[in-house]
């Protein structure tokens, strides 16, 4: 597998099921985040959704009330994440289409199933397969990382800082995988947030819509970061997510932090 491959054929999916309107305060909405993976070769290999654990139906944890912008704000971006990756509606294939052309600027794309889409990191040639891990909006995460930090995004494209491991994970799948991680760690998918870090987060969204996107690209830019200082290679893909998903949490809950921007991770990404 070169630097941006997806590994030999073999598959990896990891899949969050979209609510579809259900009531999110419910008992069978709490397990809403669960993994259904492919070969045991990549399990065994490391790279799987580390923050995709199934929670418990007693897992009872407080809530934190919200501001009627703030609630407003997580209904819209909760209504992102329930829209499903669907290769026949014509925005979809759009967005698919911009990906490539954001990702490889000037190089022809022959179809939108096609093995080129290799090159990027997916593990096939039909990436609407991998999308099933974080829908439509990770398709949307990876287009808006590629329009704003055009710059680091193809430095993490073709791994173009730092000592790189042979084994390097792929692109495309790793940013599938900070989408699905990042939901959990927020706790986006509950009617408040029951957790600090997803209290703050709501209050950074409130004031920036685009709140999600940005922390995308800075937790990219920050699990590269981390799998370099750890000299890591694709088995150790769920130990750097794990770091990165700490160090995030650690930044967001520093006290003179009043928006994304001053996180200080957010200097890692360049324009």
């Amino acid at each position: 597998m070169d630097d941006r491959g997806g590994g030999g054929g073999e598959s990896f999916v990891a899949v969050r099921r979209m609510s579809h309107g259900l009531d999110r305060g419910s008992a069978c909405h709490s397990t809403s985040a669960e993994v259904v993976a492919g070969s045991a070769a990549w399990l065994g290999r490391g790279l799987s959704c580390v923050c995709a654990h199934g929670r418990r139906d007693s897992d009872a944890r407080p809530s934190f009330d919200l501001t009627p912008a703030q609630e407003e704000c997580l209904e819209k971006l909760q209504n992102r994440l329930d829209v499903a990756y669907d290769n026949s509606v014509p925005e979809h294939q759009e967005a698919l289409w911009a990906l490539w052309h954001a990702a490889f600027p000037g190089k022809e794309l022959l179809s939108l199933i096609s093995d080129q889409w290799k090159e990027m990191g997916w593990q096939g040639k039909d990436p609407s397969t991998d999308f099933r891990g974080g829908g439509f909006i990770s398709l949307e995460n990876l287009l808006y990382f590629a329009r704003n930090f055009p710059k680091s995004f193809q430095d993490l494209l073709y791994k173009q800082e730092g000592d790189r491991a042979l084994w390097e994970y792929p692109f495309a799948v790793a940013g599938v995988n900070i989408t699905f991680m990042l939901i959990q760690m927020l706790d986006l998918e509950a009617v408040k947030p029951r957790t600090i870090v997803g209290a703050t987060f709501l209050k950074f969204l409130a004031e920036n819509e685009s709140a999600f996107d940005l922390l995308y690209c800075i937790t990219f830019k920050l699990m590269d970061q981390q799998w370099l200082e750890m000299r890591a290679s694709y088995m150790d893909f769920n130990t750097v997510m794990k770091a990165t998903r700490r160090q995030l949490e650690s930044e967001l809950l520093q006290e003179d932090i009043k928006c994304l921007e001053d996180l200080p991770s957010y200097s890692l990404l360049t324009r």
